[in-house]
């Protein structure tokens, strides 16, 4: 199999959620580090423009968002199993709604914590990057409501747990337990020992759960340059890719397009649609330093717009 190659950093939430993944695969991969804002000038090459963390490239293919990204990963290296079979709908739906309503909650935790010793070229990125000024002292201010909030999602969890699984489907790892590991691990790492009350002081089966993630590891990388992943892409051949012509959308083959998220990183992508299921979508476009790419996105929270 052609090389994964991790675009990352080492504090990234959603970043650790596929890391955790490659733990529980045991997979090699190659890790490639980026910055942790804005400008990221070796990774807009693959993404054309695709902004946010992580991106995963395998050849002249470059997969955005970890609900893609977890899928491409589970579809060539189906065991053990992330999508248990009879589970799959289950364990896709619980990564979404911790991605989009436990992550969010515990970024207003965290932020409320430790947002006004953040620099402030770090500030203005994320104000830039969510649409929304990022003000520390409303983020301090409103800490104890994020934190009663993510308490209240967590603790639905932590009631799953309770009859003595070991993981939220069961005996074995699963997407959402990756999905739930990455604002778990966020509110471990970033509230320190002690510094701010957290969610998770009252879960005490959650915290043991984190525990089992924990020892999966994340698999076996190996560092790569920026520059040795772009040159990777503009060596290899983006794989084959369909557009279903009985799309819903209308959508045809061929047709310039722009893909963007829904919620935050709002910055357009623009191709030729060559991908088309009712996962994912996939665009081609060009790059003078990577030649031909293929990049893919989720349908599911990004807008596709004929051009």
């Amino acid at each position: 199999m052609t090389d994964l190659i991790f675009h990352h950093y080492a504090n990234s939430p959603f970043s650790e959620k596929v890391r955790v993944a490659f733990g529980i695969k045991q997979l090699a991969w190659k890790s490639v580090e980026i910055p942790n804002m804005m400008p990221k000038p070796d990774l807009m090459p693959l993404t054309g423009g695709y902004r946010k963390t992580p991106v995963l490239q395998i050849g002249a293919d470059v997969y955005c968002d970890t609900q893609l990204i977890m899928l491409e990963i589970e579809r060539r290296t189906p065991e053990p199993h992330l999508l248990p079979v009879g589970q799959e709908g289950e364990a896709r739906a619980l990564a979404m709604w911790i991605d989009r309503n436990i992550f969010w909650a515990a970024v207003g935790v965290v932020m409320g914590a430790i947002g006004d010793k953040l620099p402030e070229s770090f500030q203005k990125d994320r104000s830039e990057f969510s649409g929304r000024s990022f003000d520390a002292a409303k983020l301090k201010a409103a800490a104890p409501f994020a934190r009663e909030q993510t308490y209240g999602h967590l603790v639905l969890a932590e009631e799953m747990l309770r009859d003595g699984r070991p993981f939220l489907l069961g005996a074995v790892p699963s997407l959402a337990d990756c999905a739930l590991y990455n604002p778990v691990w966020f509110l471990q790492v970033r509230m320190g020992q002690g510094d701010s009350p957290s969610p998770l002081d009252r879960l005490p089966k959650l915290v043991e759960w984190s525990q089992r993630m924990k020892v999966f590891g994340s698999g076996n990388p190996s560092p790569m340059t920026a520059v040795e992943a772009l040159d990777v892409a503009k060596a290899a051949t983006p794989e084959a890719t369909k557009v279903d012509d009985k799309d819903p959308s209308g959508l045809k083959a061929g047709q310039r397009v722009s893909v963007t998220p829904d919620d935050t990183g709002k910055v357009p992508v623009v191709g030729e649609l060559v991908g088309l299921t009712p996962n994912r979508v996939a665009i081609k476009r060009s790059d003078e330093r990577v030649g031909d790419v293929v990049v893919h996105f989720p349908r599911a929270g990004f807008v596709i717009a004929a051009l």
